[in-house]
């Protein structure tokens, strides 16, 4: 038999052998909860092509964070879904508006036990279902947009939000979202900036759970799929502009992205496990045709691996409670 120096097999063994030389492991400190709270319902809509995930209602919202909470999630993100639209997305910065009324019954209801992050963008808000203000000739004019999301995002931080989540890909968002927050008394209201936001066709599911408007697609403010550069690019301009966390987005397609974005952030690094890739992965268990629990736990070790400091997921809970 050949005398061999190394067998990389012996770490492999036995289950506790495995364990203890794993270089990745998921916590639940990791994992982000996203959710939807939704105007004009009166029960929980299950979202049909993410099953599982629901509309809720201000009620049913209390109830499912108190079960993340419960399982040990620390942070959950917020979108709203209002009745009214227009094409200013005004509702997004109303106090009486869903998404603010939802972020201030959490803090209420839970304090600093749990902390919540509102999403800053004006999609779910407006008519046309674009991410900011739309000129006669369909551009998302940037800075008029900008000034918007200045007033969401003190309206969500005057509700009680520990964390603003800028979505949207506007040029210069972080740092006057940030002039806007400190100059109203909010030093101490974090940025989670989507930094690296590629316009992606994994976000289809999302389209449905917050009942888009969107026509067309958001090409020329989100990222080319097709690019690498840029989100260096991006990651390091939301920096500058005093992000306290960048996030690439989506996660599993984008590990490459995610990497580098690691090994060059000051700040911590999350991950978006977004709609597409969740039903995806709902489908093919439902037809049999993988395993779910495993895939679940290989696809978030994988985004972990990669990088990220925090994972937005919606199996936070399920996993959570594995954990």
């Amino acid at each position: 038999m050949t005398k061999l120096t190394f067998r990389p097999r012996r770490l492999r063994v036995n289950p506790a052998m495995r364990e203890l030389t794993a270089e990745t492991h998921l916590h639940r400190s990791d994992l982000i909860y996203p959710m939807f709270v939704a105007e004009g319902i009166d029960s929980p809509q299950e979202i049909s092509s993410m099953p599982g995930q629901y509309q809720h209602t201000l009620d049913s919202l209390v109830k499912a964070v108190e079960e993340a909470a419960n399982a040990g999630v620390l942070c959950v993100d917020l979108f709203g879904i209002p009745t009214h639209k227009d094409a200013t997305g005004s509702q997004a910065w109303a106090e009486d508006g869903i998404l603010n009324k939802g972020v201030a019954r959490l803090r209420q209801e839970f304090g600093d036990d749990v902390l919540v992050m509102a999403d800053t963008c004006l999609d779910e808000f407006t008519d046309h279902g674009h991410c900011g203000v739309v000129t006669e000739d369909g551009r998302v004019d940037n800075d008029p947009t900008v000034e918007l999301y200045q007033k969401m995002a003190v309206s969500q931080a005057r509700a009680g939000a520990h964390i603003v989540s800028p979505s949207g890909m506007m040029d210069g968002q972080i740092s006057a979202i940030r002039d806007a927050l400190d100059e109203n008394g909010f030093e101490d209201v974090a940025i989670m900036a989507y930094s690296a936001k590629y316009a992606s066709a994994f976000y289809g599911p999302f389209r449905e759970a917050v009942d888009s408007s969107l026509k067309g697609d958001r090409k020329t403010y989100q990222q080319d799929p097709r690019n690498f550069r840029e989100s260096i690019k991006e990651v390091e301009l939301d920096i500058a502009e005093g992000a306290d966390m960048v996030m690439v987005k989506p996660g599993l397609p984008y590990l490459d992205v995610l990497a580098a974005v690691a090994e060059m952030s000051t700040v911590p690094v999350a991950s978006y496990q977004v709609s597409g890739e969740y039903a995806m992965i709902e489908a093919a268990a439902a037809n049999g045709w993988i395993d779910r629990d495993r895939i679940i736990m290989e696809s978030l070790s994988s985004i972990k691996r990669a990088g990220a400091d925090q994972i937005l997921t919606y199996y936070a809970v399920e996993v959570a409670k594995k954990l």
